[in-house]
């Protein structure tokens, strides 16, 4: 006679059960739903932090061979990185010593005559070379990055605090990946550690190579494009060949608005000059598409000219042309993460892209 009397009070206690364990549930998915919503507008409001954040992710992994490269050849680490930052900031002070003052002549050459030929310039070419004229004459000096403290305004003292965030966060990645992706790792199950592992590995190769790829590309076409405008007569050489080199960090679009900015420079010297000029830069396009390009950057990122320039353009429309720098590391980011998860690539397969050093002596 106890069984029956136990078994109807456990049916009388089912429906609550049920119904609490639905609401548990219940409370459960929407906590987790304002979480997500919760942080991605944190990550929306951080935005700037972020993405400085992931520049520096992206530097390190640029600098990563080199570094290793190093302390294969009994340099420390810490050293190694000290000495690429001692590097960058000779180039740049190369830079601010050297080619700003021949671009800031350039453009007031420019300026100048084309006072000459119309006495009240409104023009687009003159806004142009107005607003080029008064970032260049913002550019701080040689002797103004040795005391950046005394001679930086408000907004520069930010790009500098912007730009120590940066270094400092790519050192310490450098220093810290292994053991940071060991801990991510540690909260997901064993037999999925190993491909989380490679796949961010091969992220951090892929994003290295991009970077060493396109400061190379840049330095050459810069070098190349400047020489030859200046051997056909193209005026502004020196600022066209920076311009031109420049462009090559938007895809596409870059290289189409560097052929007309060649051409129309050299419209107002000669037809000739232009002509020389167009045909210059159309032959350095093919060889950097059939020579250079394959060479250097091999498929680094193994993105198509469409999907660039769709991420170029989503990047450029949500967060604004400042943000569209990171655009191909994130669209490289995301299409590997897809081909590990959908396709069911083998991460640690994957072919490793190699600019300059060979990145599976790195890793190794």
């Amino acid at each position: 006679m106890a069984e029956p009397a136990r078994s109807s009070d456990a049916a009388a206690h089912r429906p609550e059960e049920t119904k609490e364990s639905i609401a548990r549930r219940a409370l459960i998915v929407t906590a987790v739903a304002v979480g997500v919503v919760a942080l991605a507008l944190a990550l929306w409001k951080l935005k700037l932090i972020v993405t400085l954040v992931f520049v520096a992710m992206t530097w390190a992994a640029a600098m990563r061979p080199g570094v290793e490269w190093l302390h294969r050849h009994r340099v420390p680490r810490a050293a190694a990185v000290l000495l690429h930052y001692f590097v960058l900031l000779g180039l740049i002070a190369l830079f601010l010593g050297f080619v700003v003052p021949q671009l800031v002549h350039e453009v007031q050459a420019a300026l100048d005559s084309s006072g000459k030929a119309n006495p009240h310039p409104a023009g687009v070419k003159d806004q142009l070379l107005n607003a080029i004229q008064r970032r260049l004459n913002h550019l701080p000096s040689v002797g103004k990055l040795v005391h950046p403290a005394v001679s930086a305004g408000e907004e520069a003292l930010k790009v500098l605090v912007g730009v120590f965030f940066t270094f400092a966060t790519a050192a310490y990645w450098i220093f810290e990946r292994d053991r940071f992706i060991d801990f991510v790792t540690s909260f997901i199950a064993r037999p999925k550690r190993k491909k989380v592992r490679d796949t961010w590995q091969l992220i951090d190769l892929k994003l290295g190579a991009f970077v060493r790829g396109q400061l190379l590309l840049i330095t050459i076409v810069g070098t190349v494009m400047s020489t030859a405008f200046f051997v056909v007569g193209e005026p502004y050489w020196l600022l066209l060949g920076i311009a031109v080199a420049l462009l090559e960090i938007i895809p596409v679009v870059g290289p189409l608005a560097a052929l007309i900015l060649a051409v129309g420079a050299g419209l107002t010297v000669s037809f000739h000059t232009a002509a020389l000029a167009g045909g210059s830069l159309l032959l350095l396009r093919v060889v950097q598409d059939y020579v250079i390009n394959p060479r250097v950057l091999g498929g680094a990122v193994g993105l198509s000219p469409l999907l660039v320039l769709i991420a170029v353009s989503i990047v450029g429309v949500l967060l604004g042309p400042f943000y569209v720098l990171i655009s191909v590391p994130l669209a490289s980011l995301l299409v590997t993460v897809m081909d590990v998860v959908v396709r069911d690539v083998d991460p640690a397969e994957a072919e490793v892209p190699t600019v300059i050093f060979s990145a599976k002596e790195t890793e190794t």
